[in-house]
């Protein structure tokens, strides 16, 4: 909810606090590269130490950040609350899923759960515009984040009550230097790709992404001398395992580009209100909605590697539908490809989640769950980066040279009816070139699980024995 909200908000946003190009992108991306590089982290420590009570911790700090960020006077206010609640949701994301994996223990049942978890998502990405867009025309844009409080609030009374403490039984040291090597060693490196596609190539930028590939080298050939590794590569044997994974990845990258450069196209193209934008992504959410719970019955029926297979051809054909947009017309094509795209990113959210607890013992599904989301939300902060530079490149390059985005250009005086022209198509030619890569990257990795994935893999493997977790006495 908060991320789509976002999407759509911050041509307010960069009308009332004007952040640079730059800062605009951190605005928006900040939160996955916090969240990327601790999610490892953080849910092998919720692993050994509580996951219920990395919850908790989460939720506040989630919601301070949050409220920080209603309030920010800055653009640079602004980026340190996204960054501090990017700290909140690393904590919430793995622990959040391995409870929900230690409540059933029958496979099918928590397929099913792990179905509806992924659709509270869909939920939130629907009803996130919808709120929000009914808070600006009467609030701010700080309104936006004021809307996450009340559910931080009835969480922090109801999970303590509902949910019981899970942590493994015999969890090992914790290894102190690879959870520094992973988390900065993939904020380094996300880092310097994101500077790369914003601003181009530089000495900094360049050593910055060495350092951070070092590290993380480092960090893997570490984890195959531990006894209890922070991030068990053995998972990555299964082919199914990593097409998932890797699914996982550019589902998030097609995702974010899509939902941020449409939200502007919309608004800033189109004329629609926050709303009204809103309301026009319900019919490929509620798509979404109902793929994600019926994801564990279609799997059933067709098997997981054809379902993660089409899930990439969905995606790809979903997002090709945009590039029929128009600057006078795009609405039907808008609605057609989140509708098409959405029964991609259905299967996919449910399918990649599944795969990766079903892979492990319960002990390991925080580590496993965590895997699985520093997939998504790093290719939700590579997706607003890569795509959304990409989609600027491209304006400034055909653009009338007002200014270096749409939205700045359109807030600057005097422009003539031709300028305005001028930018909305090159706007619109930055949308067409963004989308169009992130198709062929959902279509060419369909085509590459066709070879990858054996038609016997159809199923997640229950490799070993439900042990090793015990619920903890409140």
């Amino acid at each position: 909810m908060d991320g789509s909200v976002l999407y759509l908000s911050m041509p307010s946003i960069t009308s009332a606090i004007t952040p640079t190009t730059d800062q605009a992108l951190w605005i928006l991306d900040i939160y996955g590269f916090v969240v990327s590089s601790l999610l490892i982290a953080f849910g092998n420590l919720g692993d050994r130490y509580g996951r219920l009570k990395f919850l908790l911790t989460g939720a506040v700090v989630f919601g301070i950040g949050s409220a920080g960020a209603a309030f920010a006077p800055s653009p640079e206010v602004l980026i340190a609350c996204r960054a501090l609640m990017g700290l909140g949701g690393a904590t919430l994301l793995p622990s959040g899923l391995a409870i929900i994996s230690s409540l059933f223990h029958n496979p099918r049942q928590r397929s099913q759960a792990i179905g509806i978890f992924a659709a509270t998502f869909a939920v939130g990405f629907a009803a996130g515009p919808v709120i929000g867009g009914l808070l600006l025309s009467r609030f701010s844009w700080g309104s936006v984040f004021l809307i996450n409080l009340p559910v931080v609030v009835l969480f922090l009374v109801l999970a303590p009550v509902l949910l019981r403490e899970v942590r493994t039984t015999n969890p090992g040291r914790v290894d102190a230097l690879s959870v520094a090597l992973s988390a900065v060693g993939i904020l380094l490196a996300v880092y310097s790709v994101k500077s790369a596609a914003a601003a181009g190539f530089s000495l900094t930028q360049a050593v910055t992404g060495v350092v951070g590939l070092v590290l993380l080298v480092w960090f893997v050939r570490r984890q195959f001398g531990l006894e209890h590794p922070l991030l068990d590569l053995r998972l990555f044997k299964d082919r199914v395992f990593t097409v998932a994974i890797l699914t996982g990845l550019l589902t998030l990258v097609a995702w974010a580009a899509a939902g941020y450069l449409s939200g502007i196209y919309l608004q800033s193209v189109l004329g629609y209100s926050v709303l009204a934008a809103a309301l026009l992504a319900l019919p490929g959410a509620a798509v979404l909605t109902i793929v994600c719970i019926k994801t564990s019955s279609i799997a059933d029926r067709i098997g997981t590697r054809s379902a993660l297979i089409a899930s990439h051809f969905f995606m790809g054909i979903g997002l090709l539908l945009l590039l029929l947009t128009t600057t006078e017309h795009g609405v039907a094509a808008f609605i057609a490809s989140t509708i098409v795209a959405g029964v991609g990113y259905g299967l996919s959210f449910s399918l990649v989640a599944d795969t990766a607890v079903a892979a492990v013992p319960p002990s390991r599904a925080g580590s496993a769950a965590s895997l699985a989301e520093t997939s998504n939300e790093l290719g939700n902060a590579l997706g607003i980066s890569l795509l959304g530079s990409l989609a600027a490149v491209c304006f400034r390059l055909v653009g009338p040279d007002v200014a270096d985005t749409l939205d700045e250009t359109l807030d600057a005086p005097g422009l003539s009816a031709r300028t305005v022209a001028e930018a909305e198509e090159a706007f619109l030619t930055g949308l067409h070139v963004a989308i169009g890569v992130a198709s062929l990257l959902c279509l060419a990795l369909g085509v590459l699980a066709l070879r990858w994935v054996p038609k016997e893999s159809g199923e997640p493997q229950e490799r070993v024995e439900e042990a090793g977790t015990v619920p903890a006495a409140h």
